[in-house]
């Protein structure tokens, strides 16, 4: 099939990192093509981030060698910008809802400033953020990054050399809100009746996709995203621009108590060189990682699942960190046969396809982690890769021998009986906690059940009182709606799976004997 012209042209210039010819590409290929073409286009944008997560994470590397310099931070920020229009417009052509729960505004709000400030260009900026109160939403973390980090982007992009950007985020009217404003050169009259349209902007930096995704992801929040009079947030001098966005009040948030101890820090690295086997069909990947790890310890390549497995037959790994999609097997199909080498084998998945089925697996099958391609920061992945290679060995998948108790913190009379009953099924004892124990018991439980949505510890919360409470004991979460965000925790907590709160006692009987490994 032949390549759309609109589409070439707009491959053409992203290959070339020819931003404004890539812009009225995109725009043009917007107004004549259909929804096959426009799928076609998100498709192939897509697989462009391979070779662009190259060239950012070498750049990266190069900075810590010979310093951030000019043309460094020129080339990263060239990098940003193609990855923020790749994701801009695969957002636009998705339509897929994503799937969404109770979370921190002020959190992925923090975790969107971070990534703003990775952006070399963004070193002209100084960014002020005032948190007046917590904010709960409900919504999708990942998407609720990008709305801020695309607001963010759009007043750097509409300040011209040094200046300030501000937000802040508060409540009006019980309704959690979120300010973005900035000093630039403001919005031209002409532009303002269409400034949420796709390839509609102000600015000859932007790309004109940014505040259209902003609007679509505030819809899908069931938000209000406007721009509003700058005397709104009492500023002076006044800002020339504000963006307002208005969620929904949310319900009740439940109090929590303050976090759990810590756990215990994990063992020194051992003396012996590691070794680590990186698997990826794009031989970029496997360059980068190579030249990222082989300092630390000895990096192996496989280019697909078979040629990984002869690795494994030929001696030890310490750690296979794994492409999700690989030609032939798949890298979760790589993960089950090297479980076969050894039962105990940390695995790291990473993908550019996330998908709620696909945390499922990488959950239950007991991997350490779930990275998310294109990556923020090559440097942060180095020292998840450390961590892995050097940390404490993972939580056993079956029951503790010897004991037939499970704890359980659920503070939800429903769900304590039917877990309760589930257990009974299979000769286990169930003791019910609604409320975290003040220390730990004498005797560590057999397993534990935790709810996500425990009011005395929600989320993460939850998750390190389970494994304090387990002693090194198996848990599995509970939540009341399963999302991304829940199964990557999960699993970076050490968790045996993740299942529905609403479950009937014979299925999730089931599910617990599976998970558990019960008799």
């Amino acid at each position: 099939m032949d390549t759309p012209a609109p589409l070439a042209l707009l491959l053409q210039a992203l290959e070339a990192g020819d931003l404004r010819a890539a812009r009225a590409a995109a725009a043009e290929l917007q107004r004549t093509a259909g929804q096959g073409s426009t799928q076609l286009a998100a498709e192939v944008l897509h697989e462009l981030r391979q070779p662009l997560l190259g060239v950012k994470a070498y750049t990266q590397m190069l900075t810590e060698e010979i310093g951030s310099r000019g043309a460094l931070r020129q080339m990263l920020a060239q990098v940003e910008r193609m990855e923020q229009i790749i994701s801009d417009f695969t957002r636009l052509a998705s339509e897929r809802p994503a799937p969404q729960q109770a979370v921190s505004l002020v959190t992925h709000v923090q975790a969107a400033v971070r990534a703003f400030s990775l952006n070399p260009d963004s070193a002209r900026i100084h960014l002020e953020v005032e948190v007046r109160e917590e904010l709960t939403v409900n919504g999708n973390g990942r998407l609720l990054e990008q709305l801020a980090l695309n607001l963010l982007n759009n007043a750097r992009d509409a300040v011209t050399g040094r200046g300030l950007v501000k937000v802040v985020l508060t409540h009006e009217d019980r309704a959690p809100v979120m300010y973005v404003a900035d000093w630039g050169r403001g919005i031209p009259d002409a532009v303002r009746p269409r400034l949420f349209e796709p390839y509609v902007t102000g600015s000859k930096r932007g790309t004109g996709l940014g505040l259209a995704v902003c609007r679509r992801i505030a819809q899908e929040h069931h938000a209000q995203l406007d721009l509003v009079p700058p005397s709104v947030l009492s500023l002076q001098p006044a800002p020339t621009t504000v963006f307002r966005v208005r969620f929904p009040p949310p319900e009740p948030a439940p109090t929590a108590l303050p976090a759990p101890a810590p756990l215990a820090p994990s063992p020194a690295p051992a003396t012996v060189r590691r070794r680590l086997l990186v698997v990826d069909d794009e031989e970029i990947i496997r360059s980068v990682f190579k030249d990222l790890m082989s300092r630390e310890c000895e990096v192996l390549e496989a280019a697909h699942a078979e040629e990984a497995l002869a690795h494994l037959e030929r001696g030890r790994v310490d750690l296979i960190l794994t492409d999700k999609n690989l030609p032939g097997l798949s890298g979760l199909e790589l993960a089950r046969r090297a479980r076969q080498f050894d039962p105990h084998s940390r695995i790291i998945l990473m993908t550019g396809y996330p998908s709620l089925v696909t945390a499922q697996e990488a959950l239950e099958l007991g991997l350490l982690d779930y990275l998310l391609k294109p990556f923020d920061d090559i440097r942060e992945v180095r020292v998840r890769l450390r961590e892995a290679l050097h940390g404490a060995a993972p939580l056993p998948r079956g029951l503790r021998p010897g004991n037939r108790r499970v704890d359980v913190l659920e503070d939800s009379p429903a769900s304590a009986r039917r877990l309760t009953e589930a257990l009974a099924l299979l000769g286990l004892e169930a003791r019910v906690l609604a409320t975290a124990p003040t220390e730990p018991l004498a005797e560590p439980p057999a397993a534990v059940v935790v709810s996500w949505d425990l009011a005395v510890a929600h989320g993460r919360q939850a998750l390190a009182l389970a494994r304090q409470l387990g002693q090194g004991a198996p848990f599995v979460v509970l939540a009341e709606y399963l999302s991304q965000e829940t199964m990557l925790e999960s699993l970076r907590a050490g968790a045996s799976g993740c299942l529905p709160r609403e479950m009937e006692t014979p299925e999730l009987s089931r599910e617990l004997s599976r998970l558990l490994h019960a008799a």
